[in-house]
C-alpha cells in the first residue's frame, strides 16, 4: 500500500540552472500504443514522493529510462515507486531535465544535476519523511540507470557541475545504495550510441566521454551496487553491467549482478515477462534485506 504521491520541486523558481530561459518549448506527456508513458521536452525538474504506509526508514530516487530523449516514467519509475512502498521503502520518481541545446547551456550537466538536486533534497527532509538520512539510494532503468551510475561514481565531483559550489559539504549528495536496471555504462565498444549522443552529441570531446564511461570513474566513494540486465538485450549489451561490476569488485565494494537469459530491454518489474526474468524484483528485495535496508 502507498500513499498519495507529492510533487516536490528541485528547484528554487526562476532558480534552474543552466536555464535558457526558453519557454517556446512545451513539455510534452503522452501513452503511445505500446501503452508506454513518455515524457518529454522538461523544462521543470522534480520529485514525485510515494509514501509506504509503514516506512522502514529506507528511501530510493528512481530515475527512468528513455535514451537521454524522453522518459518512461510510468513501468520505469511510478510503478517501481509503488512496488518499493509494498514493503516500506519511500520512493520518489525523478523528474530530470533532458540534454537539449535549445534549453539549456552545458547539456551534458542537467539530468545529473538535477538527480544530485534530488539526492540532497531527499536527505535534507529525511526527518520530515522518516527515512533514515543514511539509508538513501539510487535507482536507474537504461539511460536513467547511466544517470544513477553518475551520480554513484562522480557525487563527490558535484562542485565542477554548476549549482553545487556553494555546499559545505558534498556528503549530503552521496547514495548509500545504488540499483541499477540494464543500464547504459560504457562509452566504448559496447556503448549504446544514442544515449552517449544524446548527451554529448556528435562530436563529443573526448574527456568527457570518458568522464561519463562511468565504469572508469568507479572508486572508492561508490556506494554498494546491484546490476539487472538480460544476456538478450539488444538495446543496451550487457557487457555494460560486466564492465561495471567487474569495476566494483577490483575494489572491494558489496556488488551483486543479476544475469538473465531472457528479458530483452526496457521490462521494468517484469510483470509480462515469461522466464526467470520475472523474478527480479525478488531478488532486488532480497538484496535489500541482504544490506539491511528492507525486511
Amino acid at each position: 500500500m502507498s500513499r498519495s504521491q507529492t510533487v516536490i520541486p528541485l528547484w528554487p523558481e526562476g532558480q534552474i540552472p543552466n536555464d535558457l530561459k526558453n519557454r517556446t518549448i512545451q513539455e510534452k506527456i503522452e501513452v503511445g500504443n505500446d501503452g508506454v508513458l513518455r515524457i518529454s521536452n522538461i523544462v521543470l525538474p522534480t520529485l514525485s514522493a510515494y509514501f509506504p504506509v509503514k516506512p522502514n526508514g529506507t528511501a530510493v530516487m528512481i530515475c527512468p529510462g528513455g535514451g537521454y530523449g524522453i522518459e518512461a516514467a510510468g513501468h520505469e519509475g511510478v510503478d517501481v515507486a509503488k512496488w518499493f512502498n509494498s514493503f516500506g521503502v519511500t520512493a520518489f520518481v525523478l523528474k530530470y531535465r533532458l540534454p537539449d541545446d535549445a534549453l539549456w547551456s552545458n547539456k551534458h550537466e542537467v539530468a545529473l544535476q538535477d538527480a544530485l538536486q534530488g539526492m540532497k533534497l531527499i536527505r535534507e527532509n529525511a526527518a520530515k519523511y522518516n527515512i533514515d538520512p543514511n539509508r538513501i539510494g539510487v535507482m536507474g532503468f537504461s539511460a536513467g540507470g547511466h544517470l544513477a551510475s553518475t551520480v554513484s561514481t562522480l557525487w563527490h565531483l558535484a562542485p565542477q557541475f554548476s549549482a553545487f559550489d556553494k555546499l559545505n559539504s558534498v556528503d549530503v549528495l552521496k547514495p548509500n545504495f545504488a540499483i541499477l536496471m540494464y543500464p547504459v555504462i560504457s562509452s566504448g565498444s559496447k556503448k549504446h550510441a544514442g544515449s552517449f549522443e544524446k548527451l554529448l552529441g556528435k562530436n563529443p570531446d573526448p574527456a568527457k566521454l570518458e568522464l561519463f564511461s562511468t565504469e572508469k570513474q568507479v572508486s572508492d566513494k561508490t556506494p554498494p551496487t546491484l546490476l539487472v540486465h538480460a544476456t538478450d538485450d539488444k538495446g543496451v549489451p550487457v557487457e555494460n553491467s560486466l564492465l561495471y561490476y567487474d569495476a566494483l569488485r577490483k575494489l572491494n565494494i558489496p556488488a551483486s549482478i543479476l544475469i538473465y537469459e531472457n528479458g530483452g530491454h526496457g521490462f521494468g518489474l517484469a510483470k509480462k515477462q515469461k522466464g526467470s526474468v520475472h523474478g527480479w524484483p525478488d531478488g532486488c528485495h532480497n538484496w535489500l534485506i541482504g544490506m539491511g535496508l528492507a525486511q
